[in-house]
């Protein structure tokens, strides 16, 4: 997908949002990183959300909330959003932008390394549907609990799986690469799953979704 056709589709589907607008801005003001989630993905995560009936979602890596934004929204008023986020700074930022949206009281974030955190969440509910989008390295481990965590028949959606980070081309050594791609040949070959890799960031980068099988997938 090149410029043309990312802007085509933006300004077809996206109209103007002032809470994500000024969320962007908190960020920038606060000198984070400005690595969100491109808007139509955003979209599609919301999308995801509503379709598939989650009213529990986890979240690993939350930066300034901007995807958060986009899970919550998508939540029924019941529903619960858990985000993981290692940096207080980030969480500080992302949870004034949850409550300038309105959404404080169905979002929460625990700040904390995420393969801390994640065992804790064991003894909870099953979750419905979890984004990861955080430090590549430890992608295998995420996707594992995640596999844990969300019950049969949900989502796990997981960002940065292609090109971006060497995947199609990998360097030798690259331990980014290697654990975006082991996350990859794992959901790929997993007899539990359904998954797919669709392309973002006008081709340059994927976004993994899976659906967690209710029953095996039955030997070719």
């Amino acid at each position: 997908m090149d410029t043309t056709t990312a802007t085509y589709i933006r300004d077809l589907f996206l109209e103007p949002d002032a809470q994500l607008e000024a969320a962007l801005q908190r960020a920038a003001a606060a000198g984070l990183r400005s690595i969100q989630v491109p808007p139509e993905l955003g979209r599609l995560l919301g999308m995801l959300v509503r379709a598939s009936g989650a009213r529990r979602v986890l979240e690993i890596g939350t930066l300034a909330g901007y995807s958060a934004i986009h899970l919550a929204r998508a939540l029924p008023a019941d529903g619960r959003l858990i985000s993981l986020e290692i940096d207080q700074r980030h969480a500080q930022v992302a949870r004034e932008n949850l409550a300038h949206a309105g959404l404080a009281d169905r979002a929460e974030i625990r700040v904390g390394a995420a393969l801390d955190l994640l065992p804790t969440l064991s003894a909870d509910p099953p979750f419905d549907l979890a984004f990861v989008d955080a430090d590549k390295e430890p992608y295998p481990a995420y996707f594992e609990w995640c596999m844990r965590l969300v019950r049969p028949g949900g989502m796990i959606i997981v960002d940065n799986v292609l090109s971006r980070y060497g995947i199609i081309h990998p360097q030798s050594g690259d331990t980014e690469s290697q654990a975006i791609a082991a996350v990859n040949q794992a959901a790929a070959h997993d007899p539990r799953l359904d998954a797919i890799i669709l392309p973002v960031r006008d081709g340059r980068d994927g976004v993994l979704i899976a659906v967690i099988r209710t029953e095996p997938k039955a030997a070719p």
